[in-house]
């Protein structure tokens, strides 16, 4: 089976095709102009190097959120709109679950973390066992200041990988572990091989109905509120 992953939940993602025996292909893109811009004629620069076609893709896999408020409505509308055209299955999947996918076998616990703004994150916890993440805490929002506390009612002292752009906020603590640079970022690839975990359980999503994680409104939403 071959899955086309799309990462576009921050500023750093990109795409991927992977398949039963491993990576295919992969484009990181580093967002200076809009992901609408960009993604779709790198998925076509993608397929051609790969001497491919939208028709040997056997499903879309997409990052789900939490994140960018932008970045998600753009990778949802095209995976929609790949979906609708070529007939392809979706799958939609966890931002952040991907990020903890870059740390498998990891004896500590891992935490991506992504700036929410407005003082706060979201945050998952996964633990490694018996060859898969369990999920310690689902994904979530949480503010700055109530983050450390809420680590360490879980896990108490033990120490934690953090990934994704909000690692800053908490660098210098002692329990939190700082990967490098490249391993703090959301993984296409980790998108894609998720992806083809979930469609092999036949856990496809209608693309009508596909909507990003949130998890809360965005600012300007709240303000049309007001």
């Amino acid at each position: 089976m071959r899955i086309l992953a799309i990462e576009t939940s921050t500023m750093l993602g990109g795409i991927a095709i992977v398949d039963d025996k491993g990576l295919i292909s992969e484009i990181r893109l580093n967002v200076s102009v809009e992901h609408s811009e960009r993604l779709v004629p790198e998925i076509e620069h993608l397929l051609q190097s790969s001497g491919l076609s939208i028709h040997d893709i056997d499903a879309l896999a997409v990052s789900a959120g939490p994140g960018s408020f932008t970045g998600l409505r753009v990778g949802m509308a095209t995976v929609k709109g790949l979906a609708f055209a070529s007939g392809k299955p979706v799958i939609a999947v966890s931002t952040l679950e991907a990020m903890a996918w870059n740390f498998p076998y990891s004896r500590y616990p891992v935490c991506p973390v992504l700036d929410a703004r407005r003082n706060q994150v979201f945050m998952a916890l996964y633990r490694w066992e018996d060859g898969d993440f369990i999920t310690l805490k689902g994904p979530s929002v949480t503010g700055r200041e109530e983050f450390v506390d809420l680590i360490r009612s879980m896990v108490d002292s033990e120490n934690v990988i953090l990934t994704g752009n909000g690692y800053h906020f908490f660098k210098g603590k002692d329990q939190f572990l700082i990967p490098p640079g490249h391993l703090l970022v959301p993984s296409p690839c980790s998108v894609g091989f998720l992806g083809l975990r979930l469609a092999k359980e036949k856990k496809f999503s209608d693309p009508l109905k596909l909507t990003p994680l949130y998890l809360r409104r965005s600012q300007a939403e709240e303000r049309a509120g007001d």
